[in-house]
């Protein structure tokens, strides 16, 4: 038998969800493993009159563990193509990505996915009730409107290994079942914008061409239906463009020095945003059984982040910030509104995270070359029932 060894950097990665195979173009570092869960009995006593004393041990699998999955993608806005693959008679923005945000928001299944336009038709998610992207022809938003749900989106992931040789034999290992878990954001001052996503599914299994036992036959090599704009070089995002606007709801306790009231110059040299699920995975507990998982409840939504900053003494710059935090001690929940405009506040490729209602806490001081500060922020609701902690706006080139 001839020796066949694969390359991690000759995998493409698929998420399958209805009839759409999107292809995620991925960075190096990906990864997708499971475990099982084990119980252990040992034998604990005394001697007996020969003087033994039995001490062994036996050991039962009781279950799998979630199937936990991880990768990076590029933030990658673009317009679609008119009667392109996403798309009918008007172009919509879109980004490579946004498949990942719908199901991370909403409750998307195999029965309740993205609509690819016709003629004189545009492309929809969801049903207009139900939709996590809000798609227009100017930009397209991440709306979390509809996040208050016990459960989220399910898809499978496919990731197909030794698909990029010369003469390629791939595999491909499937994990079903899959959530989004985590997204995180950084902003490395010299780097290109990117998205850290991972997850969980129910189990991890290997697909060979002509598999019928799931959503339907699969050709080895994967053929996706959407991979628009995946060779594009138009939408990539610099970090270095990024900024930052921060303003007060209080400006009597935080004034700032600029229009409107409150406002707060800050010049950013890095940061991150996250954004948390907290899902936990239901497995049953069935004697001389190894249980699988069966699905999955949310926990307590969290959005927040941390950004950092050289020390300025101008008017209502960084010393400003940490000198009107530091002395509200009446006040137990602050109020900003930020915006975090990656690409820059109104040039092509772009981003904006906006968190209307953070609360900021008190910045702490790195004392390096330059002397800055990092300030840790929660994106909190406008009330504790509501789902409006953050709205996510991608604007691509024209």
């Amino acid at each position: 038998m001839a020796e066949k060894l694969y390359f991690s950097r000759h995998t493409k990665v698929y998420l399958e969800q209805g009839t759409n195979i999107w292809e995620i173009p991925v960075m190096d570092g990906f990864s997708f493993s499971q475990g099982t869960n084990s119980s252990e009995v040992v034998l604990a006593e005394m001697e007996n009159a020969g003087g033994v004393s039995r001490r062994g041990r036996t050991q039962f699998n009781d279950s799998y563990a979630p199937a936990e999955w991880s990768f990076d993608t590029y933030v990658r806005p673009f317009l679609g193509a008119v009667g392109g693959q996403l798309d009918g008679d008007v172009a919509q923005m879109h980004a490579v990505e946004e498949v990942l945000w719908a199901n991370f928001v909403s409750p998307f299944s195999k029965d309740n996915t993205y609509t690819p336009g016709a003629a004189a038709v545009d492309g929809a998610w969801g049903d207009g009730a139900t939709e996590g992207v809000v798609l227009a022809a100017g930009s397209s938003t991440i709306d979390f409107s509809n996040s208050n749900k016990s459960t989220l989106g399910v898809f499978n992931l496919l990731f197909e290994m030794g698909s990029c040789e010369a003469t390629p034999t791939p595999i491909v290992y499937r994990v079903e079942g899959c959530v989004i878990n985590s997204a995180s954001v950084d902003f490395d001052i010299d780097g290109i914008a990117q998205i850290s996503w991972s997850g969980f599914g129910n189990i991890i299994d290997e697909i060979i061409n002509g598999d019928t036992a799931h959503s339907g036959t699969y050709t080895v090599p994967i053929v996706p239906t959407i991979n628009e704009d995946l060779d594009a070089t138009d939408n990539f995002i610099r970090n270095r463009l990024t900024s930052l606007s921060i303003v007060a709801d209080d400006t009597a306790q935080f004034p700032g020095n600029g229009a409107p009231a409150g406002t707060y110059k800050v010049v950013l040299t890095g940061g991150s945003l996250s954004f948390e699920n907290n899902i936990s995975f239901l497995t049953p507990e069935t004697l001389c059984k190894v249980n699988q998982p069966i699905g999955h409840v949310t926990g307590g939504r969290t959005i927040g982040g941390s950004f950092t900053s050289y020390i300025d003494t101008d008017d209502g710059s960084t010393h400003d910030l940490w000198e009107d935090l530091i002395g509200a001690a009446d006040t137990v929940t602050n109020k900003f509104a930020l915006t975090f405009s990656v690409g820059g506040v109104t040039g092509t490729p772009r981003v904006a995270f906006d968190f209307p209602a953070a609360h900021l806490e008190v910045p702490t001081h790195s004392i390096d070359d330059l002397v800055s500060i990092e300030v840790n922020f929660s994106a909190l609701p406008s009330v504790i029932t509501a789902a409006d902690e953050a709205t996510i706006t991608y604007v691509g080139a024209p």
